[in-house]
């Protein structure tokens, strides 16, 4: 007898599919926790770093994993007397309220209110029509190519 027919053989598909709204809506709510550290962080007068893991090649040609530090973006910036806080996925804007990309507060202290209710609202799927309108991916048509497949 050998070791093989010892074991129950069956074909299986694994799956592993998830929801896609579910997917996008946790990679924005992750965003968000970490922009509440980069506004912490920016409240400190500081920079919001995270250890990064690439690779590259040493002196001798070899390639080792080192690790760096990066710095990470704030969704919030000063301008017009105030802040403004942007909700992003990705590079993209998400425009929260259907129209405008941006909420305007008066002081630095006040945008943490702004990523609490943008991360609560994230976190029970409020965002997720916006979400998936941003994460459409736009078809990338010349400009004349269009007139060119109406005419042949």
């Amino acid at each position: 007898m050998t070791h093989l027919a010892k074991l129950t053989f069956k074909t299986v598909d694994r799956s592993t599919k998830r929801d896609p709204i579910i997917a996008r809506r946790d990679k924005l709510v992750a965003g968000l926790k970490e922009q509440v550290l980069v506004h912490a962080a920016a409240l400190k007068k500081e920079d919001h770093r995270v250890e990064r893991h690439k690779w590259m090649t040493n002196d001798i040609g070899e390639r080792v994993m080192v690790k760096a530090m990066r710095t990470v973006r704030p969704w919030f910036f000063a301008q017009d007397g105030g802040w403004y806080v942007q909700c992003r996925y990705g590079a993209r804007v998400i425009a929260a309220d259907g129209n405008n990309n941006a909420v305007f507060v008066k002081s630095l202290a006040e945008v943490i209110t702004v990523l609490d209710a943008f991360l609560n609202a994230a976190g029970a799927g409020e965002l997720d029509a916006a979400i998936t309108k941003v994460a459409e991916r736009q078809s990338r048509i010349k400009p004349g190519a269009a007139k060119a497949a109406a005419n042949a």
